[in-house]
């Protein structure tokens, strides 16, 4: 037999190989989207549905609304986190919601007696609308389309922290917890931690501080020294671990973990703590 003809099935074989079809990619959807408009601006509303959402049509579910939480912005960080929270139990899985937002100091800062922050930044100043545009049109949309629990909870960093405490201050209703990491406490003089707060029981509220340090740092001291006893409230403090910058993807599986308890007994042996340098309610 000649060598061609000994190789000729494999060129056969190799040639049929060839011929098959190349594989098709498919498009990988997440999640939904919907369009809506407030102070001017359309924006987008992303909702993540859990992966078993559809396995079982009577379960209902959590919703973590995320501040800042456009595609472009911190949603597929704050998607990942949660499911790789709930891979592990470290908290609850849930569905999870983006809102993005398109000016922020003017979304989620209320206005400043600060002349610097003011000439920085000139449209900031209507939180209390964006506040009132998340009661009454996002939040209702969603529950109205989505299997929830009755539970939402309100996460956020920097200038969206400082949005979460404010909402928790004057709107504490509105969520049933809330996580404000690195809040911009510093926006008009601190004038937000030297509000009164009374005795009234609030929902949950996470805090953190990265390396902030100045007025950011002080207005969170005089934050937590105003806490009522009574107050369910986890401080974690970060200003030797982690800068401004990455507080966010740092802390906010321990947020959740605080938010949205399980019942895993093997968390600490993976390193997954939940450290309250400062905790007070149930935790106090």
């Amino acid at each position: 037999m000649s060598l061609s003809l000994f190789l000729l099935p494999f060129f056969a074989a190799a040639a049929a190989a060839s011929a098959e079809p190349e594989p098709s990619p498919q498009p990988l959807t997440i999640g939904e989207t919907v369009t809506l408009e407030v102070l001017g601006a359309e924006r987008s509303v992303n909702i993540i549905l859990p992966p078993d959402y559809a396995k079982d049509p009577e379960k209902r579910w959590p919703v973590v609304y995320q501040l800042d939480g456009a595609m472009a912005q911190d949603l597929m960080m704050g998607v990942g986190l949660l499911r790789w929270n709930a891979l592990w139990g470290r908290s609850a899985d849930a569905i999870i919601v983006g809102i993005e937002t398109k000016d922020r100091q003017r979304e989620l800062l209320p206005a400043t007696q600060d002349p610097a922050e003011r000439q920085r930044y000139p449209t900031a100043g209507e939180s209390a609308a964006f506040r009132a545009w998340i009661a009454n049109t996002a939040k209702p949309m969603i529950e109205a389309r989505y299997r929830h629990d009755g539970t939402a909870f309100l996460v956020g960093e920097s200038a969206a922290g400082h949005f979460v405490v404010e909402t928790w201050l004057q709107d504490p209703d509105l969520f049933t917890g809330y996580a404000a990491i690195s809040p911009s406490l510093q926006w008009d003089f601190e004038a937000l931690s030297r509000r009164p707060l009374g005795d009234q029981q609030r929902p949950p509220l996470y805090l953190s501080l990265a390396d902030e340090g100045g007025t950011t740092e002080s207005g969170m001291e005089r934050l937590l020294a105003a806490l009522p006893q009574n107050q369910p409230f986890c401080f974690s403090d970060r200003r030797k671990d982690l800068r401004h910058a990455t507080a966010l993807h740092g802390l906010l599986p321990e947020a959740l973990q605080y938010l949205l308890p399980t019942k895993a007994d093997w968390l600490d042996e993976y390193g997954m703590v939940l450290r309250c340098d400062r905790q007070g309610g149930d935790g106090g």
